[in-house]
């Protein structure tokens, strides 16, 4: 597309309550009309919640069961959708991303119906999953709607609720690295969507404490804030705001520690560092993440000294034409452990 322009997708409507899981069938009934729903779910989810679901959707629901986030489960959504009015993605990031990308496949309308609040997928046009040809997110479409049960979210685990956390704090480094961008590499830069980005991740910076009870407010204020991270992409038009050397961070852990910690629970480590190197107050971020339950060092998530060190040392490889804090430093080694060190990382 021309640098000159860009097109910004934003979710349609968003309802956020209690018990507004009821209301589901109303909420997509422009879509499904008298057509099967797709609803795409983990097996947990299931369990918990899919006797709601089925009650709001009378019977219209056809689910298809998602065990990871990968194109397998991806082709199993789309096969299921052939005659169907839209797609449900039911859950946390595996079925959000997995029914996402189906969707933007199937040319099909998406309705996000997160039982989490880990990660800022719930809204963004972004999907990440494995199996593709990069180690990093891509583009697809945002959520024609967002439907968020703050009584179910409420009930998640709470190191789902404090990855989310984690999270929303990325968007202080990734906002940071957007300036970078723009000032050596001419890149474009959207202020309002990178303020509406630090708006969200003070959420937590401002009120760990209250923020780490998770209570039922509290939890509102973190899906609302992550919901405001993925309309701030939309506005951008790419993952800028969202989406930094923390990220790259913790994308290159996925690659080679795939099942240690969380997405958020790598983007918060990542962002301590980060902020340590944009000269930024890193002691902030590790002491809110700390409130909020989430970790603050590698050993807390079975993460290595040396995984850490080579995630650092290799992370902008994962997108060249991505340029970060990291682009600008090219950490060596010995300078990559120095820094986990120093923040107390590793």
């Amino acid at each position: 597309m021309d640098s000159r322009f860009h097109l910004m997708e934003l979710p349609t409507k968003v309802l956020v309550g209690d018990g507004v899981i009821s209301k589901l069938g109303e909420f997509i009934e422009e879509s499904a009309g008298d057509r099967r729903v797709v609803v795409a779910a983990g097996s947990t989810v299931q369990v918990k919640i899919r006797e709601a679901v089925d009650a709001a959707l009378g019977g219209q629901a056809s689910w298809v069961g998602v065990d990871a986030a990968d194109m397998d489960n991806v082709g199993r959504v789309e096969k299921e959708s052939s005659e169907s009015g839209c797609i449900v993605g039911v859950g946390g990031g595996k079925s959000v991303d997995v029914g996402k990308l189906a969707a933007f496949r199937r040319h099909l309308p998406f309705y996000s119906v997160p039982t989490s609040a880990s990660h800022d997928g719930i809204s963004s046009p972004f999907a990440s999953l494995r199996g593709l040809d990069r180690p990093y997110s891509i583009m697809a479409k945002p959520p024609l709607g967002i439907l968020a049960d703050i009584g179910v979210i409420a009930s998640a685990p709470k190191r789902l609720l404090a990855a989310g956390c984690g999270d929303l704090v990325s968007k202080l480094t990734a906002v940071k690295d957007w300036q970078l961008a723009h000032r050596v590499t001419g890149e474009y830069y959207g202020g309002y969507s990178a303020s509406l980005a630090l708006m969200s991740a003070d959420v937590v910076l401002r009120e760990p404490r209250r923020i780490g009870r998770f209570g039922r407010d509290s939890v509102r204020d973190l899906v609302e804030a992550l919901i405001s991270t993925g309309v701030a992409a939309g506005i951008a038009g790419s993952s800028r705001p969202c989406s930094g050397s923390e990220h790259l961070f913790s994308h290159y852990l996925d690659m080679i520690a795939p099942d240690s910690g969380l997405h958020g629970e790598k983007c918060g480590l990542g962002t301590i560092m980060m902020a340590k190197l944009h000269r930024i107050d890193w002691r902030r971020v590790r002491s809110a993440l700390r409130s909020v339950g989430a970790p603050v060092s590698a050993e807390e998530i079975g993460l290595s000294d040396s995984q850490v060190v080579e995630s650092l040392v290799k992370a902008s490889s994962i997108r060249p034409d991505r340029y970060t804090i990291l682009s600008r430093r090219r950490l060596d080694r010995r300078a990559a452990s120095s820094l986990a060190e120093a923040t107390g990382v590793i």
